[in-house]
């Protein structure tokens, strides 16, 4: 009976504690990783709400039309099949799509690296990245202090004030320590190297503007245990642990990932959340993963609503599970792109959010139970049935399905007479024959 009082007691002193703490030190909702949310991180968040109210299209149909008009200029001819012929490509410099025909087949491209920035199209068509910035090279593959990073590593350069273009002195296997935090006005470049983060933390882009991330592996990607790291040349604080997404994109604007090869992270491959918008993910391959991508964390998250991105060109390949991408709330433009594996649905989401796909082509897999492109998550269909959600000019292969709602009619407010349409999903393989991280030699076309 007296072991049974003083537990009483104690239990009511830490009940007592906790309701004090509580009730003292409020916790912000929004801090995601970051362990003391000080003055320095408030007015990040500051500015990045005015970067999304300025990024955010009040139109966002006469953005796609816009794409569509480019893509659709071109003469191209595909006959359809299952098979992506994946092998080697040898020959003149094939560039099918408007981003790759910007830049790619100019055989000076590393004399001008900073052209790249007048070839980003849809949402993120504004990114500029670290362009009018000096060029950093990054030459050792260390990443060895959080707080004071060395000269010459990523994550020195990724702090930098200003813009800043980051390029790689050779190929190299960067293993992050802990998550690396890319401020605004950056790009990190992988052309002419083979470069991997793999086998640590994965890249976060919280509260900052402006950031291209073109050319390297991504992979493999572990959970970080937190600690005091650096953010800017200026700040450091201390982080919780991060989840294991191989990017993270964070209350951001203007972002644009090309050209990236992702796979086996340990939680996403690409998360976007907490009113991240004017988004683009270009020409990139991913493969060997559950959760590929998520567009708006909570259901709870209305601020989301300004979340615009856009999908093009990029290879859902071997071993995806679903995710691809999740949504909620937002407006999704999901443009020529192959889907040739899931295993339970390709294209979700929750909470209303637009998705527009056009011209994709979907190769549904075996199971016959797994044949729909589509899932609604957690919703009745009294209240699906009124979310829009088109399929326009998408290839269906192998019996799969997309599970189209809302007025219908309302896909044609950005095919207006003067429109060009994108490409049909017909001509998919060759929009996206070379998605993932090129293996560009200087003085030769990539």
């Amino acid at each position: 009976m007296i072991k049974v009082t003083i537990l009483n007691k104690f239990l009511f002193v830490v009940f007592v504690f906790v309701f004090v703490f509580v009730s003292i030190v409020p916790l912000h909702p929004v801090q995601a990783n970051i362990g003391d949310y000080d003055d320095h991180w408030k007015a990040r968040e500051l500015e990045a709400k005015e970067n999304a109210a300025k990024a955010y299209h009040t139109d966002p149909h006469e953005l796609c039309h816009d794409f569509h008009k480019e893509v659709r200029n071109d003469d191209l001819h595909e006959t359809n099949n299952t098979r992506r012929a994946l092998r080697k490509f040898s020959g003149a410099c094939l560039a099918a799509n408007p981003i790759d025909r910007c830049w790619r087949c100019d055989k000076k491209w590393a004399r001008n690296r900073q052209k790249l920035t007048e070839c980003a199209r849809g949402f993120g068509h504004k990114t500029t990245g670290g362009k009018n910035g000096r060029i950093y090279v990054v030459s050792d593959n260390s990443d060895n202090d959080m707080v004071n990073p060395k000269p010459g590593t990523l994550r020195h350069a990724v702090i930098q004030d200003g813009p800043l273009w980051i390029t790689f002195k050779h190929g190299m296997v960067i293993r992050l320590a802990e998550e690396l935090i890319v401020s605004s006005n950056k790009t990190i470049d992988g052309r002419g190297g083979h470069v991997h983060i793999a086998g640590g933390a994965g890249l976060m882009l919280q509260f900052v503007d402006n950031v291209i991330i073109h050319g390297v592996h991504i992979h493999d990607i572990k959970t970080g245990n937190g600690g005091m790291i650096r953010d800017s040349i200026s700040h450091y604080g201390f982080r919780t642990a991060s989840d294991g997404d191989g990017i993270s994109i964070f209350g951001s604007t203007n972002i644009w990932i090309d050209h990236v090869s992702m796979s086996r992270c340990m939680d996403g491959l690409i998360d976007a959340i907490e009113a991240s918008t004017a988004i683009t993910i270009s020409n990139c391959h991913f493969t060997d993963h559950n959760d590929v991508m998520l567009f708006g964390a909570r259901d709870t998250s209305t601020k989301d609503k300004i979340m615009q991105v856009t999908l093009a060109f990029n290879h859902f390949g071997k071993r995806l599970i679903q995710r691809m991408p999740r949504c909620r709330f937002g407006f999704f433009h999901v443009l020529n792109n192959d889907y040739t594996h899931w295993e339970m649905y390709a294209i979700g989401g929750s909470q209303n959010p637009t998705i527009i796909s056009h011209g994709n082509r979907f190769i549904a897999p075996p199971n016959p139970f797994a044949k729909e492109v589509t899932k609604r998550e957690y919703t009745p269909y009294n209240l699906w049935k009124d979310w829009l959600w088109t399929s326009d000019e998408d290839i269906m292969l192998n019996g799969a399905f997309f599970n189209q709602s809302g007025d219908l009619s309302k896909k044609f407010s950005y095919t207006r007479q003067d429109m060009i349409k994108a490409k049909p999903g017909s001509y998919v393989k060759r929009l996206t024959r070379f998605a993932g991280a090129l293996k560009c030699r200087e003085g030769f076309p990539c």
